[in-house]
């Protein structure tokens, strides 16, 4: 030390000292950088602010939007060009195919971590699997067995089932004017897009057995998402199994036989694997959106993207589907307009709420607490 005595003056003791506390202040801020990021992308709350941070409501309605269109487009080529009518197989592959996906992602450690066991009941988990399973397969055979106008008024039937189901479960009420709203977004779709009612009885139970399974789907999709830290992937990470598991059940029974004859080749197979990458993107656009938004929210979406089907048609193609449903749909994007601005309303002064109790919270006076050598800090309640 004598060398450093003579070179620095007041001595080179202190400057050493200085030294190593400048180190452990660099290594405690690349120690808390580090946990920031585990944090992040480790953790069930960290993932789910990812996705928040990341996809919003408008990004999530927005690419289950065009997931939507894709997936149209890709199933006719399927159950049209292709001629693969097996509609509950069609849907297996799809989860099949997604469960494979899922698996890579985790393998390659991209797979966002799932909440403990003991924060959801498995009870949960399989009920939104088995549901799910119904919904998609029912509503893949209503589709097939039902005019198309019979199959869109059970899919308008799923909107005050929703708004029922919400208040049974959970005792959400829905304001009067979003009410008003959505009777007359069902009005419009009915009148755009109602143009036949072929009865036919078997495709009628289906329709009818499949409006409470869609509408359960999407409460617990939503409520997951939001009352726990579940990410759209890990939520379906967790459900798909079982709903594989009530898609090979319910093949054999709703499904014509032949699936085994079917002609593999390698241009079929092509088109029924896009189908199946659609139906992953389909899948996850709206467990995002779901958890982005609402139930209801995600059935004014749906409805919205028949609106849009039809008149791009008319407006590209040339179709004419009349004045008349015209009209209909004017009158149902003119509700569907006035609902999303109701609902970005409420979810503003939700978030200035929030905002305003996370700013008296952080004025709360603090204690430093001594533990294990490290410190703590502690809010206290003031009085």
């Amino acid at each position: 030390m004598g060398v450093w005595d003579s070179i620095l003056p007041g001595g080179g003791r202190r400057f050493i000292k200085r030294k190593d506390s400048d180190a452990g202040e660099a290594g405690r801020a690349l120690e808390e950088l580090r946990g920031s990021l585990y944090n992040d992308f480790h953790t069930s709350e960290g993932a789910k602010r990812q996705q928040q941070r990341f996809c919003g409501p408008i990004v999530a309605l927005t690419f289950n939007f065009v997931v939507a269109v894709g997936i149209i487009m890709a199933n006719k080529m399927v159950m049209g060009t292709v001629g693969f009518n097996f509609p509950v197989a069609l849907s297996l592959i799809h989860y099949l195919f997604a469960l494979v996906l899922m698996a890579v992602l985790k393998a390659l450690y991209l797979l966002l971590i799932a909440p403990p066991s003991k924060s959801t009941p498995f009870s949960s988990l399989f009920a939104l699997g088995a549901v799910m399973s119904f919904s998609t397969g029912l509503a893949n055979i209503s589709l097939k067995h039902n005019s198309v106008g019979f199959y869109q008024m059970a899919k308008i039937a799923v909107t005050p089932t929703i708004v029922v189901a919400e208040f049974i479960l959970f005792q959400k009420k829905v304001s009067l004017l979003k009410v008003i709203m959505l009777v007359v977004v069902s009005f419009g779709v009915a009148v755009a897009t109602v143009t036949d009612l072929e009865f036919n009885f078997f495709g009628a139970c289906v329709a009818l057995a499949w409006i409470i399974p869609s509408a359960v789907n999407k409460i617990l999709w939503s409520n997951l998402q939001q009352s726990g830290n579940w990410t759209a992937l890990a939520l379906m990470w967790k459900t798909t199994p079982i709903t594989i598991f009530f898609f090979i059940a319910l093949m054999p029974l709703l499904d014509p036989p032949g699936l085994l004859s079917f002609n593999w080749d390698f241009k079929n197979s092509s088109a029924i694997i896009i189908s199946a990458l659609f139906g992953f993107l389909l899948q996850w656009s709206g467990a995002l959106a779901l958890g982005a938004t609402s139930a209801l929210a995600h059935v004014v979406l749906g409805q919205f993207k028949t609106i849009i089907i039809m008149l791009s048609g008319y407006l590209v193609f040339n179709s004419d589907p009349g004045f008349t449903s015209l009209c209909g749909a004017v009158i149902a994007l003119a509700g569907m307009s006035v609902y999303t601005y109701l609902g970005m309303k409420d979810s503003a002064t939700v978030s200035r709420r929030n905002s305003l109790n996370s700013r008296q919270n952080s004025h709360l006076p603090k204690s430093k607490i001594i533990t294990d050598g490290e410190k703590e800090t502690r809010t206290v309640d003031s009085v």
